[in-house]
């Protein structure tokens, strides 16, 4: 196992803080999943993307992982788009969480060590609210709703740094004289008790569970909590999920989860920034978002957008712009193409770059850094072609960008050379050009498959 000092933000400190799992013999890891009503957004995809790196990194780094990812198939907008569409809960769920794990599978994702799906979780959770209940923490209302009284939890807030008002006055405010949110998501601006299990509506249809705390279903704050400590137990090493869970999703899970064990829920928060459109986030509800399913419509492979998140730190805004993905594929199909030069052969892996690589990594997982080794290596005309290959493969260990799939099947660059020179003819409308370099694809053994605003190529 690695020796070095790792670093890595910490949204509760608002520090960068050395790396220490609570057990040396395996980092527990929790990832916030998709709600699946939707095909997930390339911004959210961001928030997975990190997750998996920061698992490669540490992988790479000598550690064992346990990881756990939710897919959350009950809550409002579940609900919500299946009776829109006239589906039941679990088909219209189903439907959208094979779209997503088809969608990771393009962008070089691994798997969590477990997926797990909130509807089998419902009697965890149940467990946990009668807890809640019995230690005077939540509270059931008038509507036979059960919520959540942050104003018993003495440090509601520390992840979020809000503050409550009145908080040391908790003996003197009953549950009633405090106001109640019953949606799943809200504004900063409404710290108030939040909704552990909803007493049956109407509008749920029949989506709903019977058990002792009435019929009703889950609220979203308390899935988490149930399938971190039911898979990973009361405490884990690190959570991560985008900036827009710090509250009040994230927030209400510590509540939950400590207000339940009395024991600090997660060790190491760990959250990506947003990805922008025309300076605004990326969201459904704006409709300004793209789907990887656009990205390849026009061409670009997905693992191109990988490519362009790990040029920026994963806690910097970033704004997508299609130029900027389209510059970003070019760089990769470079790299893919002076790997490719580097012949057959695979040598052993250079410990100086490895070293650079590591260190960069090791500060806040800095992969703007780490690719500039991986540029420095490919151009350094004193370590062999052999050595390079070994380097190059071993980083994407971490990095996730497919050298080792291009390792089995490879491209020449002279193909892809002229691919690129098709591509400009094809721009300009110069056909006749266009189809005899196509020609001279296929007689060099190849065929090119032309989409909007690229191509790809294949071996015949």
């Amino acid at each position: 196992m690695n020796s070095n000092k790792i670093q890595l933000y910490n949204t509760l400190s608002r520090q960068k803080e050395e790396f220490v799992p609570i057990n040396s013999s395996e980092v527990l890891m929790y990832t916030c999943g998709p709600t699946v009503y939707n095909y997930a957004h390339i911004g959210n995809y961001r928030a997975y993307i990190f997750a998996d790196t920061l698992k490669k990194f540490l992988e790479y780094e000598g550690f064992n992982i346990k990881h756990v990812m939710n897919i959350t198939d009950i809550d409002d907008k579940t609900i919500r788009d299946s009776q829109k569409e006239n589906k039941s809960l679990k088909e219209f769920t189903e439907f959208y969480t094979e779209e997503f794990m088809k969608d990771i599978k393009s962008l070089n994702i691994s798997n969590p060590t477990k997926f797990t799906k909130a509807t089998d979780y419902v009697d965890d959770m149940v467990l946990l609210i009668k807890k809640l209940m019995e230690k005077g923490i939540a509270y059931k209302s008038s509507d036979g709703s059960i919520y959540f009284d942050i104003k018993k939890f003495k440090n509601y807030g520390k992840l979020s740094r809000l503050v409550l008002d009145d908080q040391k006055e908790t003996t003197s405010l009953t549950p009633q004289k405090y106001s109640r949110i019953k949606s799943d998501e809200y504004d900063k601006e409404n710290l108030q008790d939040f909704a552990l299990w909803k007493a049956y509506d109407e509008k749920d249809g029949n989506v709903f569970w019977k058990n002792e705390l009435g019929k009703g279903r889950p609220g979203w704050h308390i899935e988490c909590s149930a399938m971190s400590i039911k898979n990973l137990g009361e405490q884990i090493d690190i959570h991560t999920g985008g900036v827009d869970n710090i509250f009040p999703h994230h927030e209400n899970e510590i509540a939950q989860s400590e207000g339940v064990t009395e024991k600090q829920f997660v060790k190491y928060w760990m959250h990506n920034e947003w990805v922008l459109v025309d300076q605004k986030k990326m969201a459904k509800s704006f409709n300004n978002f793209f789907t990887l399913r656009d990205i390849i419509k026009s061409g670009i492979n997905p693992v191109a957008y990988r490519f362009w998140l790990l040029m920026a730190n994963y806690r910097t805004r970033v704004n997508f712009v299609w130029e900027a993905l389209e510059g970003a594929e070019i760089a990769l199909k470079r790299l893919y193409g002076l790997y490719a030069e580097l012949g057959e052969a695979v040598g052993n892996v250079n410990e100086e770059y490895k070293d650079r690589f590591k260190k960069y990594l090791e500060d806040d997982l800095d992969t703007p850094r780490a690719l500039t080794v991986l540029w420095d290596l490919i151009k350094d005309e004193k370590i062999s072609p052999a050595d390079k290959k070994a380097t190059v493969l071993d980083f994407d260990k971490v990095l996730g960008l497919g050298f080792d799939i291009l390792q089995k099947d490879i491209i020449p660059k002279e193909i892809i050379k002229i691919a690129e020179e098709r591509k400009l003819a094809r721009k300009n409308k110069d056909f006749k050009k266009s189809d005899e370099l196509r020609a001279k694809i296929n007689s060099l053994g190849y065929e090119v498959k032309d989409s909007e605003n690229s191509y790809k190529i294949n071996k015949i």
